[in-house]
């Protein structure tokens, strides 16, 4: 008897870690953080870049794009308005629709990066057709602009060496973030817009998307982080204070 209270004591202790090991990954996936700083920096130790120069004011705006057109007019305004210059990542697809947008985030001042052709995880892809989804961007992109991109964000997050060395060798620099709003899955503007500000620190990339959500939250987040001293740059600024 008293051998089977102890193994229900340890049974009980184990489903009690389990329990609070769940409860920290969804505190962290609400607030759009990394879960730990570990596992952040085995992924910079293959490559990608989470975050700019930690000892600067610089806080980075980087705005996914494969869907959400009928937002980024009224999201350009708000960094016309704002003076602020943010980093699009675009998918091919996106941009061959979509070529007078594309030529205005240009002349608006603003960086473009690469967010592949399709919306594929490249770690499963196979080097050739990882390289064909960046390197066709990259020469659509090119050909309707006259830009060089050099940033690539891989699409979902998922990437592996492999995406690292093809990346690296079309030129590019792969660029994860410090903090997501996940506002593609929460449409809700005050959630977006804590998941942006809360402690914000210098050196930050910022995931968005164009939602409508975050589209109302815009411009709450650049007076907030401006009000707190920041300044909003684009990921190669950003980047460059540690390069």
């Amino acid at each position: 008897m008293k051998k089977l209270n102890v193994f229900v004591f340890r049974k009980y202790i184990v489903n009690l870690c389990i329990l609070g090991l769940i409860v920290i990954i969804g505190i962290a996936v609400a607030f759009g953080v990394t879960l730990n700083k570990g596992s952040q920096e085995a992924s910079t130790a293959q490559g990608a870049i989470y975050q700019g120069d930690t000892t600067s004011n610089k806080i980075s705006l980087m705005i996914n794009v494969y869907w959400g057109t009928e937002y980024l007019g009224d999201m350009l305004d708000i960094l016309d308005e704002k003076d602020v210059k943010a980093t699009f990542f675009v998918g091919g697809v996106w941009a061959a629709d979509n070529e007078e947008l594309l030529v205005s985030m240009v002349e608006r001042g603003h960086e473009l990066g690469n967010h592949a052709y399709s919306h594929k995880d490249h770690d499963k892809l196979t080097a050739e057709s990882s390289k064909k989804e960046i390197s066709t961007t990259h020469n659509l992109v090119k050909s309707i602009t006259g830009k060089e991109m050099n940033l690539f964000a891989p699409p979902s997050g998922a990437f592996n060496s492999q995406t690292i060395e093809c990346a690296e060798e079309l030129g590019y620099k792969t660029i994860m973030w410090t903090r997501d709003t996940i506002d593609w899955r929460d449409q809700d503007a005050d959630l977006i817009y804590n998941r942006a500000i809360e402690n914000a620190k210098g050196g930050d990339f910022i995931l968005m998307h164009p939602t409508e959500s975050t589209l109302e939250a815009l411009a709450k987040i650049i007076d907030t982080l401006q009000g707190q001293g920041f300044e909003l740059v684009t990921v190669s600024n950003n980047l460059a204070g540690i390069e």
